[in-house]
C-alpha cells in the first residue's frame, strides 16, 4: 500500500505501530531525506490483503499530526514508469 501524509518525525516502528491494529506488516519502506534521514512524509506498507483493506477503511482520511493520511493499494507501473489504470 502506499501511504502518504506522514509527519516527518515517522519512523519504520511508528507507522509499524500503526498499521499493526490490522494485522501483520509484512514489510515497511519509508522515503527519507538523505542528508537529514526525516521521513519525506511518505512511504509503502506490504500486508496480507484482506487485512490491507482494513487498514485502508480505518486509516484514509486519519488525522496523524497535522496532516491527513493517504492510504491506498498501490497502483503498479507498467514499461517506462508510467502507472497502470485498474
Amino acid at each position: 500500500m502506499f501511504v502518504g501524509g506522514l509527519p516527518v518525525e515517522s519512523t519504520e516502528e511508528s507507522v509499524t505501530e500503526l498499521f499493526a491494529e490490522f494485522g501483520r506488516v509484512r514489510s515497511i519502506k519509508l522515503a527519507s531525506d538523505v542528508f537529514s534521514g526525516q521521513c519525506k512524509g511518505f512511504g509503502f506498507v506490504e500486508m496480507e490483503g484482506h487485512e490491507a483493506r482494513k487498514a485502508i477503511a480505518a486509516l484514509d482520511g486519519k488525522v496523524v499530526g497535522e496532516k491527513s493520511l493517504r492510504v491506498q493499494f498501490e497502483n503498479p507501473k507498467g514499461k517506462g514508469g508510467k502507472r497502470l489504470r485498474r
